[in-house]
C-alpha cells in the first residue's frame, strides 16, 4: 500500500460507509523543551465487509480522495478498548 498507515481509535459511526477516527500523538514545543499531546480526527472509508463500531481500535490507510473530506480507508480492525 502507498502512503500513511495509522492506528486510532473510532469516535463515531452515524455517516453511513464512514467512520471518524481520533489518533493521539506528542508534538516536541522548542521554545518550553516540552511536549504537549495533540489528537487528530481522521474520516475515513468503511468498506461493507468489514464491522467497525465506536471504541474499537483500527488501522487506517491513506488512498485517493474519495469526498472532500476523506482520504483514509479502514484496512484493519484491532480490537476493542
Amino acid at each position: 500500500m502507498r502512503g500513511q498507515i495509522l492506528e486510532g481509535t473510532v469516535v463515531s459511526d452515524k455517516a453511513e460507509r464512514t467512520v471518524t477516527v481520533e489518533r493521539s500523538f506528542y508534538k516536541f514545543i522548542r521554545k518550553y523543551e516540552r511536549y504537549e499531546k495533540r489528537k487528530s480526527k481522521i474520516k475515513a472509508h468503511k468498506p461493507d465487509c468489514i464491522e467497525v463500531r465506536v471504541g474499537d481500535t483500527v488501522k487506517i490507510a491513506e488512498c485517493r480522495p474519495l469526498s472532500k473530506t476523506k482520504n483514509f480507508v479502514v484496512v484493519e480492525v484491532k480490537g476493542e478498548e
